[in-house]
Order: structure tokens, then sequence, then C-alpha cells
């Protein structure tokens, strides 16, 4: 195990004081376009050094690789939508009420209830027609054609 660990140290000293040195080069790139690209490969490159190091190590413990494949790590973290769940729905207000904090509590035609999530005036009354769009990270928003202002909103049933 000792010799293991010697091993794998032999192998990033090297690694290290080449991307060092490939460091310097990209920061004295006076143009910033230059510069960008030249980090860019230099990221690349150390990607591809460390995912060889990576299978060599693993295949000197006599190991089996441990390297995931890029199709399923491109995808790691972003949200998922269905196809079939649009982005933005149409709807009538039935009903407006207002809680202790002055927020809206909308009542649609269709039975929804939506209540305002901030703390902003937003005018409504029953018979407008509004809008809810999807924004990032599960956000709702409620807005009108009328208006060039959007609430964030959040389905209470």
């Amino acid at each position: 195990m000792r010799y293991f660990w010697l091993f794998t140290l032999s192998l990033s000293l090297p690694v290290t004081a080449a991307v060092e040195q490939q460091l310097a080069l990209c920061a004295a790139i006076d143009d910033k376009l230059e510069r960008l690209i030249c980090y860019d490969q230099l990221a690349e490159n150390t990607q591809a050094t460390s995912a060889t190091s990576a299978v060599s190590v693993a295949a000197t413990n006599n190991e089996p690789a441990a390297i995931q494949p890029a199709a399923e790590t491109d995808e790691f973290g972003k949200i998922k939508t269905s196809a079939a769940e649009p982005s933005r729905i149409e709807l009538e207000i039935a009903s407006v009420e207002k809680d202790r904090h002055d927020n809206l509590q909308l009542t649609f035609t269709n039975g929804q209830v939506w209540k305002q999530t901030e703390s902003r005036r937003y005018r409504l009354k029953a018979g407008d027609k509004v809008y809810i769009k999807k924004g990032a990270l599960n956000a709702f928003y409620l807005g009108t054609d009328k208006q060039n202002a959007t609430i964030r909103v959040k389905r209470v049933n």
C-alpha cells in the first residue's frame, strides 16, 4: 500500500509542475481572448492527463478504472423537464384574496390556487387573463400582457 501512494505521488508531481509552467505562460498573454483560449486548452489537457493517470493507477492496483462515460456526466445537475410539460400556461382569475401580509392568493377558473411569494404590489382583479411561466430553479412567475412586470408565485393546490 505504501508503494501505491508513492507511485501516485510520483505521477502527480511532474503533471503539477507542467501545469504551473503552462499557467504562467497563459497569464503572460496580453490579449484576453487568446489568454482564455490558452486556459481552456490547459484545462482540456489537464483533464485528459488526469483521466489517463487514473486509468494507469487503477491498472497498477489491479482494479477496474472508475471513469464515468461523458454522456452520463454531461447531464448531471441540469433540471430535467418533460416534453409534455408546458413552459407557460394561460389562465383566467376567478377570485383574488389577500393574506395577512398583503400577498395575493389567486383562484383560477380551472380550480387552481396560486399565492404570491414576494412582497411587491401587483394589481389584479377577477376576470383578468394572466399567464404563469416557469423560471430557473423551479420558480414560477405570474404576469399579464397589460403590465410589463411579473411576480413570483407558488401553487397552493
